[in-house]
């Protein structure tokens, strides 16, 4: 595979109103990652202490994962700022190599905790971000993915996405009976908490755009539907009314709309549903699936074998001004157009190994990201720079693993068991 480097650019901050911010190329030049210090939060008493070390943890690791930062060692502070202190002393950093450095103050007042940040540019002494939370225990961990993103945007120009969560399939059991339930997380793994009990088979969990309600195929009464979930509530709905089996729903952008494939009569083809109406968007002979909407809700991507094999096919909302983009050997199935509309994810299988891969809308580009025995299921971060995928060893066993949109930086997202078809959620409001 090809890679594709990309260089990260730190431009000269002149103050923190008109402060430039960081350019990323991810088609060209070597990569450095930002040397960023930590110090963390100072704090007064023991409680505040505690608060600390979760703030900084979540921070670092949030940074530390994506690959673009470089974490300088706390081993090699010349600082240690007191309680109270607000202006570092910018030598003392730029000694030890830092061209950013993370403070704040974090406080416990009236059961609450009080957080303040500040982002440092070391090189020309000045504060490029800086902002104030109040939150309680239970939020605290938020508060550390919010500031990650405000890091994050400052730093790169793009917008972050710590403030999510991930819902994913939770298998456990033997292959011929298992248990599949779903189950839901912050993007780190955190905060973990099953969803179903997993009396029914459950499959392609999907977000709402507003993130509190869920979309995915369960066979509750043996019949393969389509149901909504309520996070908050644990209300379930089945969605539409259609006398086979309905699978991969695909809300629209602004969440008033649903794709679905629905299987009847020897044939599968792609339904769109909402305001209490379906319409069909596809009549062929194949079978047409697994079908998601662009970022502005204009145009669909779907897998098709029309062509004799799956392929990757573009169409008009409305079904029209079909265009296949994909003429790869093997198989292509699996799209979802990213938040940013620049790329397609979709799982490619070829020789006998399976690929995560992206390609632009318009058929250019094509690039794979992972090949393994057995890669599938992508879905976009947020911000539409991060993958999340499943993975399955040879030994049968399924993992959740997040790789960059440029081919860097694969990891494994932690579970309690065996995960699969992931999906990621919105920022979280």
């Amino acid at each position: 595979m090809k890679k594709i480097l990309f260089a990260l650019l730190i431009a000269v901050l002149p103050n923190f109103a008109n402060a430039e911010r960081l350019n990323i190329d991810i088609t060209s030049g070597n990569f450095e990652p930002i040397p960023i210090a930590i110090h963390g939060f100072t704090a007064a008493d023991a409680a505040s202490a505690d608060a600390n070390r979760t703030l900084t943890s979540v921070i670092t690791n949030n940074l530390k994962n994506t690959g673009l930062f470089k974490i300088i060692s706390p081993s090699s502070f010349l600082e240690k700022m007191a309680p109270n202190q607000t202006m570092p002393t910018f030598p003392s950093w730029s000694q030890i190599g830092a061209q950013t450095l993370v403070t704040g103050q974090v406080r416990m007042s009236g059961g609450k905790i009080a957080v303040e940040f500040r982002l440092w540019d070391v090189l020309t002494s000045s504060q490029m971000s800086g902002t104030s939370y109040t939150t309680s225990d239970r939020g605290l961990r938020r508060v550390g993915h919010q500031i990650s993103d405000e890091i994050y945007q400052r730093l790169t120009g793009e917008q972050g996405y710590f403030d999510s969560r991930i819902v994913y399939v939770a298998e456990s059991g033997r292959k011929k009976s298992r248990t599949k339930r779903l189950a839901i997380m912050d993007q780190d793994g955190f905060n973990h908490q099953y969803i179903t009990g997993g009396r029914s088979l459950v499959l392609t969990p999907r977000f709402t755009p507003s993130e509190q309600r869920i979309v995915y195929m369960s066979y509750a009464n043996t019949v393969p539907r389509v149901r909504t979930l309520d996070i908050e509530t644990g209300r379930e709905t089945v969605i539409g009314n259609f006398p086979g089996m309905t699978f991969a729903p695909h809300y629209s952008p602004d969440g008033r709309s649903l794709l679905i494939s629905v299987a009847q009569g020897g044939n599968t083809d792609i339904y769109e549903v909402g305001g209490g109406a379906s319409k069909r968007l596809t009549s062929d002979p194949a079978i047409d699936t697994s079908a998601t909407y662009s970022a502005d809700g204009r145009q669909i991507v779907f897998s098709s074998d029309r062509g004799g094999s799956q392929q990757l096919y573009v169409m008009d909302r409305s079904g029209g001004n079909l265009k296949r983009i994909t003429f790869g050997g093997g198989n292509y199935s699996a799209p979802v157009w990213s938040p940013r509309g620049d790329f397609i994810a979709f799982t490619r299988q070829s020789g006998g190994t399976f690929h995560i891969g992206v390609i632009k809308p318009d058929g250019s580009g094509e690039r794979m990201l992972t090949s393994s025995y057995l890669d599938e299921s992508p879905s976009w971060a947020p911000n539409g720079r991060v993958i999340v995928f499943t993975r399955e060893g040879r030994g049968g066993a399924s993992s959740l693993y997040a790789i960059d949109v440029t081919g860097y930086n694969e990891r494994r997202i932690p579970t309690p068991g065996e995960a699969s078809d992931p999906t990621w959620s919105p920022l979280l409001k």
